[in-house]
């Protein structure tokens, strides 16, 4: 009598054990979605026919969202039916441009006949074109020898030399010139140039400039066209004297054309562009990233952050890889940290010479690199189309910056992924990122355990990082006949207050600097 007893009694047990796992198979398919449906649905036939279901909704759903976001950066609208001369026509098919963008569609026709434009897009939907062209066929129409006809002015110098190349492309089959004057690059060699009298200049405001006070025989007497990119960084107080200086020696009679992604409360003073009944384009609303970017954000203890990021970047190993830090310094560690453990990174900031600037984003875009650590000279107008992940290692100070970053990637109607990471000192900095997004970001959940097996050989790469930029330090301090380059005291004094003992160096993602202090000035490219 006691052996069916027990028989009955595991019977339970198993019918018991039967009901909890139903159960939990049923929550882990609601929780997960479609991916764990297709794993159950081999135990269980009707868990299979919801999965085909939910398979196929999801399917539709997504051909229907890519169907609506086609249409929303490029258009079947030619160039041709807008306006554009048979030149350009042909020099933009020699570009791949086979059709306009949004911001082209409706900047163009008003463009073409010589009305000032104030152009809102998002970032990656042709803004360059949608100033070049008019230009360019306002040049083919009324040519100028011997004088200047349009300047486009660039916050940064990366975005200046690749609207330059975006100019020369354009102008191969009307025969048109252009020069682009960037600081970090000999004068004498830009004056002999400047002498030339280039149609279009392409320049920074500081260096432009400094041409004109002190390059005899340089002048912008006769401009025809101002072409103020990313407007709204232009317009601040960073380029503000620049600005002003500039407008007071070019005439009054000309095209002025503003473009941005984002344009912030500073609006009134377009007036001092000196705007003639303008034409506003607005594609996007103040604060929108790109429909197929996928967003998120990941919680992390700042003193695990390097690990972290390295976890993310292991991840992600094979694809092009953008992380955004605060400060030269910072983006110099990471960068050493990360070739010490033996991932192909490079680092882009301010405090670099100009052609080591512009061989690491070279080498970048080639792919001879995958991985690029970068302040945020990066993060304004550069198209650089193979980024896959845009990391946010420091957490930007305003919203417009964090747009311009992941901006980066899913750009002219790919998709991409970009990643913040928020560490308890950043709670408000994000919680303000997400009212000015108008939505929250779904979190990227990591084990920490399986992070955290990275942590010895991380530590070992940040002490190998720390004493390499402290022996750097020591090369520009002892070298006597060279000059030394300007941050390297900033530098210095980091190193000193422990800065790079990894992570944020207990101040959270953004240094001071980056949120809205107005103790230290901004750093002019």
């Amino acid at each position: 009598m006691v052996k069916p007893s027990n028989n009955s009694s595991l019977n339970k047990k198993k019918k018991l054990k039967k009901q909890r796992k139903k159960k939990e198979e049923m929550t882990e398919i609601e929780n997960n979605g479609d991916q764990h449906r297709e794993e159950v649905g081999i135990k269980t036939t009707t868990s299979s026919s919801t999965s085909n279901e939910a398979q196929a909704t999801t399917d539709t759903s997504a051909v229907a969202v890519a169907d609506d976001d086609e249409p929303d950066i490029v258009t079947k609208t030619s160039f041709k039916s807008l306006g554009v001369c048979d030149a350009l026509v042909e020099a933009c098919d020699n570009l791949g441009w086979s059709s306009a963008t949004r911001i082209q569609e409706k900047v163009l026709p008003d463009a073409l006949k010589g009305r000032d434009i104030i152009g809102l897009a998002e970032t990656g939907s042709g803004k360059t074109g949608a100033f070049c062209i008019p230009m360019l066929q306002a040049l083919l129409e009324n040519p100028i020898r011997g004088a200047v006809f349009g300047v486009v002015l660039a916050p940064t110098r990366e975005l200046a030399f690749q609207i330059h190349t975006v100019v020369e492309g354009l102008g191969t089959t009307m025969g048109a010139t252009s020069l682009c004057i960037v600081g970090g690059v000999p004068v004498t060699q830009q004056s002999i140039a400047l002498g030339r009298n280039p149609h279009i200049l392409v320049a920074t405001p500081g260096r432009l400039i400094d041409h004109l006070t002190n390059t005899k025989g340089f002048n912008l007497s006769n401009l025809q066209y101002l072409v103020l990119d990313e407007a709204d960084r232009m317009l601040s107080l960073d380029f503000e004297a620049e600005l002003n200086e500039l407008l007071q020696v070019i005439p009054e009679k000309r095209k002025t054309l503003l473009f941005s992604a984002t344009m912030t409360s500073k609006v009134q003073k377009l007036q001092r562009a000196c705007l003639k009944d303008p034409v506003k384009v607005e594609v996007s609303t103040k604060f929108q990233t790109p429909k197929k970017l996928l967003q998120s954000y990941l919680f992390v203890p700042a003193k695990y952050k390097d690990c972290y990021l390295t976890y993310l970047i292991n991840a992600y190993a094979g694809q092009s890889i953008l992380v955004f830090g605060a400060t030269c310094n910072n983006v110099q560690r990471l960068a050493l940290m990360l070739r010490n453990l033996g991932f192909p990174a490079i680092c882009l900031h301010g405090q670099m010479s100009q052609p080591k600037r512009l061989g690491a984003l070279h080498k970048f875009t080639s792919g001879s690199r995958s991985v690029l650590i970068c302040t945020d000279i990066a993060a304004r107008g550069l198209d650089i189309p193979s980024v896959d992940v845009v990391i946010n290692f420091d957490l930007p100070g305003h919203g417009k910056d964090y747009i311009h970053r992941v901006g980066r990637t899913a750009r002219a109607g790919r998709s991409g992924k970009a990643i913040a990471m928020v560490t308890q000192y950043d709670v408000e900095i994000y919680q303000r990122l997400e009212g000015l997004l108008g939505k929250k970001l779904p979190e990227c959940k990591l084990d920490e355990e399986t992070v955290l097996i990275l942590l010895e050989r991380v530590n070992e790469a940040q002490r190998l990082a720390t004493r390499e930029l402290k022996e750097q330090l020591a090369g520009c301090k002892g070298s006597g006949g060279i000059r030394k380059r300007r941050g390297t005291g900033d530098m210095r004094k980091e190193i000193k207050k422990g800065y790079y003992a990894g992570g944020s160096g207990g101040r959270g993602g953004a240094l001071p600097n980056q949120r809205g202090s107005g103790s230290q000035k901004k750093r002019k490219y």
